[in-house]
């Protein structure tokens, strides 16, 4: 995965089982790359060692005109903003966002969400 996230230490913050993969919400992420980020949702399918799908939450590049953070999808075949706005930056807000966008972006739409964290 080409533009995948430089993550060099994180806490997690949510765990939930979806189908056939854990997704977990990452907080106060140290990246090593040249990319900030409030949180990340990495989405593991059962048996892969890497995550598979990132959505991302990043400060906004364009300095807030759209919102004080912008939402990043990540997989193999893309890295795209998808939104931007000041309320991703809130935990809850992110994680039910990022959970049912990966569940659409990975075709998921009719399997339970299970919150285990």
């Amino acid at each position: 995965m080409r533009n995948r996230p430089d993550i060099k230490t994180a806490i997690p913050r949510r765990r939930y089982q979806i189908g056939d993969f854990s997704a977990t919400v990452l907080g106060d992420i140290d990246s090593g790359g040249g990319r900030a980020y409030r949180f990340i949702l990495a989405m593991v399918a059962l048996g892969d060692a890497q995550p598979s799908l990132y959505v991302c939450c990043e400060p906004n590049p364009s300095g807030g005109v759209d919102g004080r953070y912008a939402v990043r999808v990540v997989n193999d075949s893309m890295s795209e903003v998808v939104d931007s706005a000041d309320h991703w930056g809130d935990l809850d807000t992110f994680a039910e966002m990022a959970v049912d966008l990966a569940r659409q972006v990975l075709g998921m739409k009719n399997e339970q969400t299970i919150r285990l964290m």
